[in-house]
């Protein structure tokens, strides 16, 4: 481990620090992350550039290869701690200086369910990939999921849970979305385990998002559609 440590991060040049931070990312490396994110603002990288080409481009490589079975869970979940890390540091920054986003998701797991681990690496992981999410945590009734829907204003509302019991709940949420003429201004999207594309499509849901990696890549299409819908407005 000595060797690793011995690597002076600031005397790489921009590029070779940007794939040492994509190296680190899939490590997991959250210290050599938050040093690495700082060096970079030290150089006058604006936080926008260091979130998108550093942070965001590694965390793609860490989701091609989870949902390509070469990473699994633990590793990800390593991964996008580390991502956090870097995060933390440029929030503040990024707010202040209104760089873009790609969009705001709010997640939660539904009424009745108490697992997170998936739930929680989406969270990361769209967080990785450019998007705003607020996370609701477990065991949330449909006012719960409308409060924050109402508070945020989200593009994406994600819904998970992990048993077959719990599973109905999410029409539930959709059916009172439909009551109070909201469901259309909202993607949404569910998980889990014991999901299938015809239970998402049976309850009324955009898209079923079969792990975290699938979500990205689902969430950042929808995105763009919306973006090509609203187009003209620059």
């Amino acid at each position: 481990m000595a060797d690793d440590d011995d690597l002076d991060l600031n005397s790489l040049d921009d590029d070779e620090l940007v794939k040492q931070m994509h190296d680190d990312l899939y490590d997991g490396l959250k210290e050599e992350i938050e040093e690495s994110v700082n060096i970079l603002l030290g150089r006058g990288w604006t936080p926008y550039r260091v979130l998108t080409e550093a942070l965001v481009e590694g965390m793609r490589i860490v989701g091609i290869d989870f949902r390509d079975g070469i990473l699994f869970v633990p590793e990800v979940l390593l991964a996008a701690n580390a991502m956090k890390g870097g995060m933390f540091i440029l929030r503040p920054l990024l707010a202040e200086t209104g760089a873009p986003k790609l969009g705001t998701m709010v997640i939660g797991t539904v009424k009745g369910d108490i697992h997170d681990i998936g739930k929680n690496l989406v969270s990361m992981m769209m967080e990785g990939a450019g998007f705003e999410v607020i996370d609701l945590g477990i065991n949330n009734p449909v006012e719960n999921y409308l409060a924050a829907l109402e508070e945020h204003k989200p593009d994406i509302l994600g819904m998970s849970a992990l048993l077959t019991t719990t599973m109905p709940y999410m029409k539930v949420v959709i059916d009172t979305m439909k009551e109070m003429g909201i469901r259309d201004d909202y993607v949404v999207l569910v998980g889990g385990a014991p999901l299938n594309e015809a239970f998402a499509e049976a309850v009324g849901a955009d898209a079923y998002c079969r792990d975290a990696a699938v979500a990205v890549e689902t969430a950042t299409e929808f995105m763009k559609r919306r973006h090509n819908q609203t187009q003209g407005v620059a």
